[in-house]
Protein backbone atom coordinates (compact mmCIF):
# COMPACT_ATOMS: atom_id res chain seq x y z
CA UNK A 1 0.00 0.00 0.00
CA UNK A 2 1.56 3.47 -1.53
CA UNK A 3 0.95 6.50 0.97
CA UNK A 4 0.65 9.68 -0.80
CA UNK A 5 1.99 12.72 1.46
CA UNK A 6 0.59 16.03 0.21
CA UNK A 7 3.13 18.29 -1.11
CA UNK A 8 3.64 21.43 1.26
CA UNK A 9 4.23 23.99 -1.20
CA UNK A 10 1.83 22.65 -4.12
CA UNK A 11 2.56 26.24 -5.69
CA UNK A 12 6.35 25.80 -6.64
CA UNK A 13 8.44 28.77 -5.92
CA UNK A 14 6.89 31.10 -7.96
CA UNK A 15 3.76 30.71 -5.83
CA UNK A 16 5.51 31.03 -2.79
CA UNK A 17 7.55 34.70 -4.42
CA UNK A 18 3.87 35.60 -5.07
CA UNK A 19 2.60 35.10 -1.80
CA UNK A 20 5.82 36.95 -0.51
CA UNK A 21 4.75 39.72 -2.96
CA UNK A 22 1.37 40.05 -1.69
CA UNK A 23 2.37 39.79 1.99
CA UNK A 24 4.94 42.49 0.95
CA UNK A 25 2.19 44.63 -0.53
CA UNK A 26 -0.50 44.06 2.29
CA UNK A 27 1.88 45.72 4.87
CA UNK A 28 3.07 48.52 2.63
CA UNK A 29 -0.61 49.79 1.91
CA UNK A 30 -1.44 49.06 5.86
CA UNK A 31 1.62 51.10 7.16
CA UNK A 32 0.35 54.15 4.25
CA UNK A 33 -2.43 53.62 5.94
CA UNK A 34 -1.91 54.09 9.27
CA UNK A 35 0.04 57.17 8.55
CA UNK A 36 -2.99 58.32 6.80
CA UNK A 37 -5.62 57.54 9.69
CA UNK A 38 -2.82 59.77 12.25
CA UNK A 39 -3.19 62.69 10.19
CA UNK A 40 -7.32 62.45 10.45
CA UNK A 41 -8.94 64.84 13.01
CA UNK A 42 -12.30 63.89 14.05
CA UNK A 43 -14.59 66.58 15.84
CA UNK A 44 -17.30 64.87 18.28
CA UNK A 45 -19.93 66.37 20.12
CA UNK A 46 -21.80 65.27 23.34
CA UNK A 47 -25.22 66.39 25.18
CA UNK A 48 -26.57 67.70 22.13
CA UNK A 49 -23.66 69.85 21.02
CA UNK A 50 -22.73 71.55 24.62
CA UNK A 51 -19.75 69.84 24.31
CA UNK A 52 -17.06 69.02 21.75
CA UNK A 53 -13.87 67.23 21.52
CA UNK A 54 -11.58 67.43 18.50
CA UNK A 55 -9.03 64.27 18.16
CA UNK A 56 -7.02 62.68 15.62
CA UNK A 57 -6.04 59.58 14.70
CA UNK A 58 -3.11 59.01 17.33
CA UNK A 59 -5.69 59.61 20.01
CA UNK A 60 -4.62 62.92 21.11
CA UNK A 61 -7.16 65.49 22.30
CA UNK A 62 -6.71 68.60 20.24
CA UNK A 63 -8.95 70.56 22.10
CA UNK A 64 -12.49 70.97 23.39
CA UNK A 65 -14.93 73.13 23.28
CA UNK A 66 -17.48 74.26 26.16
CA UNK A 67 -21.00 75.90 25.57
CA UNK A 68 -21.15 78.32 27.69
CA UNK A 69 -24.76 77.56 28.91
CA UNK A 70 -24.13 73.98 30.48
CA UNK A 71 -21.45 76.29 32.78
CA UNK A 72 -23.47 75.57 36.21
CA UNK A 73 -20.94 76.07 39.32
CA UNK A 74 -23.71 74.21 41.02
CA UNK A 75 -23.33 71.45 38.18
CA UNK A 76 -20.07 70.90 37.66
CA UNK A 77 -20.73 66.70 37.82
CA UNK A 78 -22.63 67.49 34.42
CA UNK A 79 -20.16 68.99 32.81
CA UNK A 80 -17.23 66.20 33.83
CA UNK A 81 -19.53 64.04 32.90
CA UNK A 82 -20.21 65.55 29.02
CA UNK A 83 -16.60 65.66 28.90
CA UNK A 84 -16.09 62.56 29.76
CA UNK A 85 -18.77 61.11 27.37
CA UNK A 86 -17.37 63.78 24.16
CA UNK A 87 -13.91 61.98 24.60
CA UNK A 88 -14.69 58.34 25.12
CA UNK A 89 -16.84 58.70 21.57
CA UNK A 90 -14.02 60.58 20.11
CA UNK A 91 -11.77 57.70 20.94
CA UNK A 92 -14.37 54.97 19.72
CA UNK A 93 -14.70 56.63 16.57
CA UNK A 94 -11.09 56.99 15.74
CA UNK A 95 -10.91 53.38 16.93
CA UNK A 96 -13.53 52.15 14.57
CA UNK A 97 -12.36 54.04 11.68
CA UNK A 98 -9.22 52.74 11.94
CA UNK A 99 -10.31 48.90 12.16
CA UNK A 100 -12.55 49.70 9.20
CA UNK A 101 -9.98 50.94 7.14
CA UNK A 102 -7.55 48.38 7.84
CA UNK A 103 -10.65 45.43 7.28
CA UNK A 104 -10.80 46.79 3.83
CA UNK A 105 -6.71 45.72 3.03
CA UNK A 106 -6.67 42.57 5.07
CA UNK A 107 -10.16 41.71 4.51
CA UNK A 108 -9.63 39.54 1.30
CA UNK A 109 -7.30 37.75 2.93
CA UNK A 110 -9.57 36.05 5.91
CA UNK A 111 -7.73 37.77 8.61
CA UNK A 112 -10.36 39.94 9.89
CA UNK A 113 -9.73 42.65 11.44
CA UNK A 114 -6.24 41.78 12.45
CA UNK A 115 -7.26 42.07 16.25
CA UNK A 116 -3.90 40.95 17.49
CA UNK A 117 -2.91 44.32 15.64
CA UNK A 118 -5.08 46.68 17.98
CA UNK A 119 -2.85 48.23 19.88
CA UNK A 120 -1.11 49.85 16.70
CA UNK A 121 -5.00 51.81 16.45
Amino acid sequence: MKVRIPQQNAGGPANMQAMIKQAQKMQEDMAAKQAELEEREYEISAGGGVVGVKINGKKEILSVKIDPEVVDPDDVETLEDLIVAAVNEAVKTVENTAAEEMQKITGSLGLGGMGGLGGMF
